[in-house]
């Protein structure tokens, strides 16, 4: 496969055990790789999704979370984060918040996935060989699409952690 990357495959507990392709490691779940998830939020508390590439080897023309990249071998998720931001959307400089990490296990691939959190009202510059559009969403609009292949399969297992995550911070404000 031309473009072909190395992964670091990693353990249940995220302890580096070998390296395979890109190309191995998609169609087979048992190789567990690294991946970096950013969730850009507006003042409006809106998430910005991105709609992938139709020419992406995974789930091509859907819905997905607003930064999403794989961990190059020795990086770490943060490092990830950062330079996908930029990569993807154009965003470098902005202050990066560690919400949680998560497994995405299926048939197809199993991630490690550590998540952060942006708020960002500037300018978006996307790569358009990786994504066909970017918007944001309110949350009543993402729910009202949930479960209808809009979005990712991934994406929605991200939104259900994501509400998550905000009503542990809503409990910490009382």
């Amino acid at each position: 496969m031309v473009g072909d990357e190395w992964f670091e495959i990693v353990d249940d507990e995220d302890r580096v055990v070998g390296r395979a392709l890109r190309s191995t490691c998609h169609g087979n779940p048992d190789l567990i790789h690294r991946v970096a998830h950013v969730l850009v939020v507006n003042r409006d508390g809106h998430i910005l999704l991105q709609k992938r590439s139709m020419t992406k080897d995974v789930q091509p023309g859907r819905w997905d979370t607003s930064v999403g990249g794989h961990l190059d071998p020795g990086e770490g998720y943060r490092s990830a984060a950062l330079r996908e931001m930029h990569e993807e959307l154009g965003i470098s400089n902005v202050p990066i918040e560690f919400l949680y990490h998560s497994r995405i296990r299926n048939d197809f691939e199993s991630e490690n996935i550590g998540t952060f959190l942006i708020r960002y009202d500037g300018e978006i510059s996307f790569d358009p060989c990786e994504i066909d559009a970017v918007r944001f969403f309110s949350a009543d609009e993402i729910n009202r699409l949930l479960g209808q292949g809009f979005f990712t399969p991934n994406f929605e297992e991200e939104w259900g952690l994501y509400n998550c995550w905000c009503q542990g911070q809503a409990g910490e404000n009382i």
